[in-house]
């Protein structure tokens, strides 16, 4: 007979300062044998297990739930409610298992829940009872305790921009069959450091915080090691557990791991002030892009819907307007009115629309744009990791020399593929505007003569102290003068 490992995902990246809630209809659900087809051949953490268990032989893969939302708002009490009863509805149906492997993000928020993911682990734990249980999570989950009592071995991301997601499965079940195997005994060592972080800094292949991950890459590699990573947290997922954390578990050696835990944490704590973001102001990035030769990527990571932000944000296009930018630029927003207007129109007619503003009505007044209507269509897509996106209707407006990828709902503006489904190839602009701090890395650093980190308003701006935290630890550096870290 063979094992029979339960396989589960829920994965959302929230920004609590966005005003725009996540609902129901924004997550992408699989149930059952769906999981499998889905995601089997994409570079996913689920698909590098599956390809662990299967090279392995003795296991038969049972798929209950995958549901995951684009990064954004709160999630809607009801809709979170739904989610989780949905997903130990599913576990519940399929518990005669002989192991479990959950795919979580673990910066997730409701509005009234602060822990969706340590809620769900522990009533998946209640569910399955007393078998082996690990979790995958990114380095950015905000780590709480309900997380590291449920489950047996949480394993992490190790890179950012995040290029390791195949690995981190793989690396989380082969854990799970040492577990079942017997040749693992957990032993768990967690440091707690007050302190948020951005910047480039946070880049593993050139940043310091790559060093610091290199440890941990050393804790796993050795005789005792199981899994290891610092936990760095979503900087706005403003909830109580907020901060930074190493997290270390090693195979019946605790000594071993807290000696390594607080030696990553004090080497963290010790290079805190390399972890903060240099922003570029706004009028002085669209000097620097008039003066330069090749492509230009402006980071608008204020509005990054790969971190949660809306999506919405007509800054940079208002800059741009008022310095009459003269070269050809490509800007995505998401504006569902704006494409309502379009598909009204048609191709090929001329517009008059309101943009920005919709979402994060609080930020960003709408600015007035005159464009053409270049293309119009259903905003389904494949992102470069093979999974599916979902813009809802989608207009490519032309305005000038301004292009601009319009979406009904928010997707992530991190690779080149969502402009060039699109008809749109990045290579073709002077200027490109993505939405994201640091993963658009991957995709255009090999392309651009030059990348700008600006400084404009947003739900996720790098400029943390421009953001109304309530709920996080405190005191946490940068937030507050003269923290103190114990280790």
């Amino acid at each position: 007979m063979p094992l029979r490992i339960l396989v589960a995902e829920l994965k959302q990246e929230t920004a609590t300062f966005n005003p725009a809630l996540t609902v129901y209809s924004d997550f992408r659900i699989y149930r059952g044998p769906e999981v499998m087809t889905a995601y089997r051949g994409t570079k996913t953490e689920l698909s590098g297990a599956f390809t662990v268990f299967d090279e392995d032989g003795r296991f038969e893969i049972v798929p209950t739930m995958a549901a995951d939302a684009v990064s954004g708002g709160p999630i809607a009490t009801p809709d979170l409610d739904r989610l989780l009863s949905e997903i130990e509805d599913a576990v519940r149906n399929n518990s005669d298992v002989d192991a479990a492997y959950i795919c979580l993000h673990g910066a997730m928020a409701g509005q009234d829940e602060g822990d969706p993911e340590g809620r769900l682990l522990t009533r998946l734990r209640d569910i399955l009872g007393d078998i082996p249980l690990v979790a995958s999570i990114d380095l950015h989950c905000v780590l709480t305790d309900r997380m590291i009592e449920a489950v047996d071995i949480l394993v992490p991301y190790h890179t950012y921009p995040h290029t390791d997601h195949y690995e981190t499965g793989q690396r989380a079940a082969r854990n799970l069959i040492a577990l079942l195997d017997g040749r693992a005994k957990p032993t768990v060592a967690r440091v707690q450091i007050p302190m948020l972080v951005r910047g480039d800094e946070l880049l593993t292949a050139t940043g310091r915080f790559g060093d610091a991950i290199r440890m941990c890459q050393e804790v796993e590699a050795s005789e005792n090691g199981l899994s290891a990573g610092v936990i760095i947290g979503n900087a706005f997922t403003d909830v109580p557990a907020l901060q930074s954390n190493v997290l270390i578990t090693t195979n019946n050696d605790l000594d071993f791991a807290q000696r390594e835990a607080d030696r990553i944490a004090k080497f963290m704590w010790d290079n805190r002030e390399l972890f903060q973001a240099t922003l570029t102001p706004l009028d002085e990035a669209i000097s620097q892009a008039c003066k330069t030769d090749g492509l230009v990527v402006f980071s608008d990571a204020a509005d990054a819907t790969a971190s949660g932000a809306a999506g919405d944000s007509n800054a940079i296009l208002k800059g741009l307007i008022a310095n009459q930018f003269p070269k050809r630029t490509l800007i995505p927003i998401v504006d569902a009115p704006a494409v309502a207007v379009a598909f009204d129109g048609g191709v090929s007619s001329e517009v008059t629309v309101t943009l920005g503003g919709t979402r994060d009505f609080t930020r960003f007044e709408p600015v007035s744009v005159t464009a053409r209507v270049r293309s119009l269509h259903d905003g389904e897509f494949t992102y470069e990791n093979g999974t599916i996106g979902h813009g809802g209707r989608t207009a490519v407006l032309i305005a000038g020399a301004i292009s601009l990828l319009v979406t009904e709902r928010p997707v992530y503006v991190v690779g080149r593929r969502v402009f060039q489904a699109f008809g749109l190839e990045p290579e073709d602009f002077d200027l490109v505007v993505v939405k994201s701090p640091n993963g658009f890395r991957t995709w255009y650093e090999s392309i651009a003569s030059l990348i700008v980190a600006v400084d404009v308003p947003g739900s996720t701006s790098a400029n943390l102290k421009s953001l109304p935290f309530k709920h996080c630890v405190r005191p946490i550096f940068p937030l507050d003068e003269d923290v103190q870290f114990p280790g």
